[in-house]
């Protein structure tokens, strides 16, 4: 039975991997035929409230401009125009500090009609964790607060008892003997 169960949890696994690998790595929202260049790399993709964010792209060709909108998190348009490399275009805008915590789109639009777009994440706090419950937990029932040693100690004698009754009593059962 274990077998059967081993081997099915190894296909099912298998099949996931090669599911992950078919798929591929995420990329920005491209245009279907578009090479993987042809992307709004947003950097970084993460950040706090305040922070500026460079955003380019490939796609706009060469020499080439383009107009971002970063109005999906309340930073408005933004240019984007030829940096040190004639083929890449660059932008750059800062994000509100009444931004959100959220994913919103950012979205260019090139000189030559090409439309793309990327993702940046807006955190509460930059590069943090989710923040973890801390504290004692409020039941009702007692709860998590300190431990008294006799509470303790009668808790295991009640359970050394209740342990000791039962097993009397199924050695009894077992025996024949009438209760």
């Amino acid at each position: 039975m274990r077998t059967a169960i081993r081997s099915s949890t190894a296909a099912a696994l298998a099949i996931a991997a090669s599911a992950c690998l078919a798929v591929g790595p995420a990329h920005a929202a491209t245009a279907e035929g578009d090479p993987p260049d042809a992307t709004l790399e947003v950097y970084p993709a993460s950040v706090t409230p305040g922070d500026r964010v460079s955003v380019h792209t490939l796609a706009c060709g060469v020499g080439a401009s383009a107009s971002g909108d970063a109005s999906a998190v309340g930073a408005g348009t933004f240019k984007l125009a030829v940096d040190t490399h004639d083929e890449v275009v660059v932008g750059r805008f800062e994000v509100p500090s009444s931004a959100s915590p959220g994913t919103y789109a950012i979205r260019a639009r090139c000189a030559n009609g090409k439309e793309i777009s990327g993702d940046l994440m807006v955190t509460l706090t930059a590069g943090a964790e989710p923040v973890r419950p801390q504290g004692h937990v409020k039941t009702g029932v007692g709860g998590t607060i300190g431990r008294d040693p006799v509470q303790t100690a009668a808790g295991v004698a009640a359970l050394a008892v209740a342990a000791a009754g039962g097993t009397w009593l199924l050695h009894r059962r077992a025996r024949g003997d009438r209760i």
